[in-house]
């Protein structure tokens, strides 16, 4: 088998596109919930704590000098990225908790067992008749 023919087959086969789409779809997901995070609901929260903005908190460890520019620890941002990360997490978790709740809607009740045809039923009546006439034993 060829390469190319090898790579078509596996490429092509359901759980690949299956994927693709889920990751492209996630990553669209991943930019409006980021937005979410960064111009929704942390300008509220920054005002709560004194009208600071997160991405703006740094710990300056070495000045610039001359060209070397200065070497920066932005934690804010890294605070900005949990924030988006529980948010992510978050909605995640809801969606797929409502998928599985419809999923269990869409259940379909165990169905009922078919009724016994009429011989089973003539049957089932001899073999009680005869049950019944049996004396118990001593």
């Amino acid at each position: 088998m060829s390469f190319m023919k090898e790579f078509r087959e596996f490429a092509m086969r359901g759980n690949v596109v299956d994927l693709a789409v889920g990751v492209i779809i996630g990553a669209a997901f991943g930019k409006i919930v980021s937005s979410l995070v960064a111009d929704i609901i942390m300008p509220p929260l920054g005002l709560l704590i004194g009208g600071v903005d997160f991405k703006s908190f740094q710990l300056v460890l070495r000045e610039a000098q001359g060209a070397a520019p200065a070497v920066v620890m932005k934690y804010g941002v890294f605070i900005q990225n949990i924030f988006d990360f529980i948010i992510v997490a978050l909605a995640i978790f809801c969606a797929i908790s409502l998928m599985n709740k419809l999923r269990r809607k869409e259940e379909v009740a165990p169905a009922t067992p078919p009724k016994p045809s009429a011989e089973e039923v003539l049957l089932t009546e001899i073999r009680d008749l005869l049950k019944n006439q049996q004396t118990p034993k001593l």
